[in-house]
């Protein structure tokens, strides 16, 4: 992709710079992140649309530094949708990602990762999902990720009556996602999750910790749930990573996850369009599965007692 302008849907987004190498190792462009970013556009909307962003952008590209960027700058062209949100202090102007044109537009200020709020804008401190991140020491574990990612789904569908999706996180993890209907404020959802991961660790005392500090974790995958706090934020589904060979984050189905060739690299900014234009949705009817906590939370007092 050249620089000029695109048209995406109504909006023509003015591009500049596109011949810039942002992944050397792979001698991936500016144009091709955003040429990616058209693509996977649609299918990224519905986990962006009503929801605060964060860019983390690479104006040098992944060997230089990144930006992790949450106030919208003044720059930014006025149909770029805006949404006041409180910070401690004070408030920030975030991005609401509520068309395809305002991807494309953030691919183009080399932001190459979207970062989001788990909640949305009408219930800001009530998340509509809980996220499960389990995070090894090296990425040679991916199939001890596996393991555990399948034995958490047990844990969170079969035992506690909730439904769970996962994606890689474009890194050597997995997330376990967990859609919730915004009836419960954020301390009740990350509590409740604390308490899924020390039961899932004390189930596999060899393979998890929920230990916070890294010194203290060994070689084991460590279930990280800080991101269940509010404007805390996880990688958007379909955002791609700064880091190289362009991964991207990918939606999977649990079927996927049983297979033991499976690795994260696979999911990356060349293989992912095909999969999005053959039309696979593995998290078609997520938010049809939404639920509330109370119920579960019964069912974990019961698991634990």
């Amino acid at each position: 992709m050249t620089a000029g302008a695109v048209k995406v849907g109504r909006v023509t987004v003015e591009l500049s710079h596109t011949e810039k190498v942002l992944f050397p190792d792979g001698n991936v462009t500016k144009g091709d992140l955003v040429a990616y970013y058209q693509v996977a556009a649609e299918a990224m909307l519905p986990w962006l649309r009503d929801r605060p962003v964060a860019m983390r952008r690479y104006p040098d590209g992944i060997t230089g530094p990144a930006i992790m960027q949450k106030n919208v700058p003044a720059y930014f062209p006025g149909w770029i949708t805006r949404a006041k949100v409180r910070k401690q202090g004070g408030s920030l102007q975030q991005v609401i990602c509520d068309k395809p044109a305002t991807v494309v537009y953030l691919a183009n200020q080399a932001c190459i990762e979207l970062h989001a709020f788990l909640s949305r804008l009408d219930r800001i401190d009530d998340p509509d999902q809980v996220i499960f991140d389990l995070d090894p020491p090296d990425a040679n574990r991916f199939g001890d990720v596996r393991t555990l990612a399948l034995g958490l789904r047990h844990l969170l569908e079969d035992e506690l009556g909730l439904a769970a999706f996962v994606k890689t996180t474009g890194g050597k993890g997995l997330h376990v996602h967990v859609p919730l209907n915004a009836s419960a404020d954020f301390d009740t959802a990350r509590g409740f999750a604390l308490d899924v991961a020390g039961l899932l660790a004390a189930r596999n005392p060899d393979l998890a910790t929920t230990e916070q500090r890294k010194d203290k974790r060994g070689d084991l995958i460590y279930l990280d749930m800080m991101r269940n706090a509010y404007a805390q934020l996880a990688v958007a589904p379909y955002s791609v990573r700064g880091r190289p060979g362009a991964p991207v984050a990918t939606p999977l189905s649990w079927d996927e996850l049983d297979d033991g060739t499976l690795t994260p690299g696979q999911f990356t900014i060349k293989t992912v369009p095909g999969r999005i234009s053959a039309g696979s949705d593995p998290w078609a009817g997520l938010a049809r599965r939404s639920s509330g906590l109370t119920r579960a939370q019964e069912r974990l007092r019961r698991l634990t007692a």
